[in-house]
């Protein structure tokens, strides 16, 4: 009778498909934890030890919101910006073949493999006010080095990579017919980029968005330099944390990064629910 009774439990049991579900999850979670979670979690043990009145004072205090204003705004301009000029990188890479193709598509990679210091000093050397580039726009009376608008040019530089290589895949799968489909029904260039290929392409291009915005969040190296880092004026938050620790103020460094992570954290979380309604809203990437 016990057989009988087994043998529904043992026929609805359904074998998966890859094999070693919980060694892997372990596995993941054990990486996880110990890479990420663990570390962040240091952190805000750290500062939750100062108690609330000297992390809200250190929190609150006016250097370290103008550099959270001028990290965070920086970054969603640069982000924004490679969203727009990624988009249109990917898709000359994509639809049209040129002499010298090869070439820029390998070129949008050298952010990734450029030391960031080393973008920072050539971006410095050329909108400084005596660059190639700097010292024209400083006789049309337009200032790029030491400024918040280099900071925007140097994570520019460090997140387009992010933008392209998310979307060229996904547009690569869209087929030529579908655009000439809509051209047939009547509609126009711009009614088919904005109702047929846009649609496809806005889960991609929000997950390029917000991995060119972390990025640029946490970006040093290449700001530093063109920054000017200047308190009030061009001085980002990193280099704040670094400076606190420099004057082993470990507290404040670690309850800057505090703040830093709870911001990035919504402002992600926020994304990727667009992303989320978005493939519901238009059926991709389900």
């Amino acid at each position: 009778m016990s057989l009988v009774l087994a043998a529904p439990r043992w026929r609805w049991r359904r074998p998966s498909v890859l094999p070693g579900f919980g060694l892997t999850l372990g596995f993941a979670l054990v990486y996880l934890s110990l890479i990420v979670l663990i570390p962040l979690a240091g952190v805000v043990w750290r500062s939750a030890s100062l108690g609330w009145p000297q992390f809200w004072a250190i929190a609150t205090d006016e250097r370290t919101v103008q550099a959270l204003k001028i990290s965070f705004g920086a970054s969603l301009v640069a982000a924004s910006v490679n969203v727009v000029f990624g988009v249109i990188v990917a898709w000359v890479l994509v639809r049209y073949r040129f002499p010298g193709r090869r070439i820029v598509d390998a070129a949008v990679d050298l952010p990734f493999a450029l030391p960031t210091a080393v973008a920072g000093i050539a971006l410095t050397a050329i909108y400084a006010p005596n660059g190639w580039i700097g010292a024209p726009l400083v006789a049309l009376g337009f200032k790029v080095a030491f400024t918040p608008v280099g900071i925007v040019i140097a994570l520019v530089f460090i997140g387009l990579p992010f933008v392209v290589r998310t979307v060229q895949p996904v547009m690569e799968e869209i087929d030529r017919e579908v655009e000439e489909v809509a051209a047939t029904l009547g509609a126009r260039r711009w009614q088919t980029i904005s109702r047929v290929l846009l649609p496809g392409l806005a889960p991609s291009i929000l997950t390029g968005f917000a991995l060119a915005f972390a990025r640029a969040v946490g970006e040093y190296g290449s700001v530093i330099f063109i920054a000017g880092n200047i308190p009030y004026v061009s001085e980002i938050a990193p280099l704040l944390i670094v400076i606190r620790l420099e004057e082993y103020d470990y507290p404040a460094a670690t309850a800057i990064a505090a703040v830093m992570l709870a911001i990035s954290f919504v402002m992600l979380l926020v994304i990727n629910l667009v992303q989320a309604w978005s493939r519901r809203r238009f059926g991709y990437g389900a």
